[in-house]
């Protein structure tokens, strides 16, 4: 049995300005309807049908070959649109249906998945919140009373059923419902409230829209990445090593394929790391003799150029070199300096220090260099 979504996006929304429908509009680099149709496939509903006014030709066009949907034309008020989208839904065995607006774009995971849990139990339920503040009756901007609060809550979407009970429900009723709640209990059925999310608003007037978009801004997961590079080089003839883009006197140098920059490299594999994307010898292979002696400057701005064009910033680097000599201490500002200017960041996001092996190991017999480096990566 299947849980299906019945999306109703064929009003007119006259009252959020525009022009168009407010589910045609624009928010937050897509339209209200794209965010309404990702929050129930992020909740991994395996159904949805949209219900599409028959004057929006422009919809039914984008829709009609889409996979991710299947269509239903909408009434001559909301009603009907619901009741001709349950007709459509007939015979695919669903067992579960959430009715939902499409003007309300910012409906959480957690809030779709209270309202199935809650479908085990009952043969309907439906978000709200109680209503905490204090009413008023008015007229022309005047008070004219006060409205006891106990006990009201404010409705809010999907509003889930049995299939076959809404069905029957939505059959039996003469229309002019302000809501599928009001439809089931028409014909007897229990609604259960569940909490509702005061950020799943109802885009109805112009200010809606500032708001929606702040609410989809918190909504949209950060995608955060790491990444670890590690590299060593040896030691060889030479009167100075490049440690992180500094040349520092010594009275040997570091043997490579390029500078042999052991620092710069462990940095430019961790942003490649963290990238997925291999490591310098994926993208700047040793038997390619155009890079005999290259400055390693090249592989870590491509690394860092990659990364913007994956749409990632790089948040903060840290390198650690692992030598006995030369001492890192004294150039470490410069190469901060120096590693941030390359990647496009500020130098406090660079950490670039330096330890000892305790004289074990290859590093402790001074016969090379090693280092080991982190970078966060972050997709806003």
């Amino acid at each position: 049995m299947t849980t299906a979504a019945l999306i109703v996006a064929a009003g007119r929304g006259t009252r959020a300005g525009g022009g168009l429908p407010k589910q045609w509009r624009p928010l937050k680099g897509k339209r209200v309807i794209d965010w309404t149709l990702k929050a129930f496939e992020r909740a991994g509903i395996e159904k949805i049908l949209l219900v599409l006014s028959p004057d929006d030709q422009e919809a039914w066009q984008r829709y009609e070959n889409d996979p991710r949907v299947a269509l239903a034309k909408g009434g001559a008020e909301r009603a009907a649109s619901v009741l001709n989208g349950l007709r459509a839904l007939e015979g695919q065995n669903i067992e579960k249906v959430l009715i939902h607006d499409a003007a309300r774009p910012c409906t959480a995971t957690a809030l779709i998945k209270r309202i199935c849990e809650a479908l085990d139990e009952h043969p309907a339920a439906a978000p709200a919140q109680e209503v905490t503040d204090a009413l008023w009756t008015g007229r022309d901007s005047i008070v004219t009373g006060t409205q006891d609060r106990t006990g009201l809550f404010a409705a809010q979407t999907p509003q889930g059923f049995h299939f076959d009970a809404i069905l029957a429900s939505h059959l039996a009723h003469p229309g002019g419902a302000a809501d599928d709640v009001e439809v089931a209990r028409a014909a007897g059925l229990p609604v259960a409230i569940v909490a509702g999310d005061p950020d799943n608003i109802k885009i109805t007037r112009p200010e809606d829209f500032a708001r929606a978009e702040r609410i989809l801004g918190t909504q949209e997961k950060m995608d955060i990445r790491l990444g670890n590079g590690y590299d060593v080089h040896r030691f060889g003839p030479g009167d100075s090593v490049i440690l992180c883009g500094v040349e520092i006197p010594h009275e040997r140098g570091l043997q490579g394929h390029s500078d042999a920059d052991v620092g710069m490299h462990a940095v430019t594999d961790a942003i490649y790391g963290a990238l997925a994307q291999g490591d310098i010898g994926r993208h700047f292979p040793p038997s390619d003799p155009q890079w005999k002696g290259a400055a390693s400057e090249i592989f870590l701005k491509h690394a860092a150029e990659l990364a913007a064009e994956m749409g990632y910033q790089i948040s903060n680097i840290d390198c650690t070199l692992v030598c006995e000599y030369p001492k890192v201490g004294p150039h470490a500002e410069k190469m901060r300096q120096t590693m941030a200017a390359i990647v496009g960041i500020d130098a406090e996001r660079v950490s670039i220090k330096a330890t000892t092996s305790e004289r074990l190991g290859f590093t402790g017999r001074s016969e090379g260099i090693a280092s080991l480096a982190t970078a966060a990566l972050i997709k806003p």
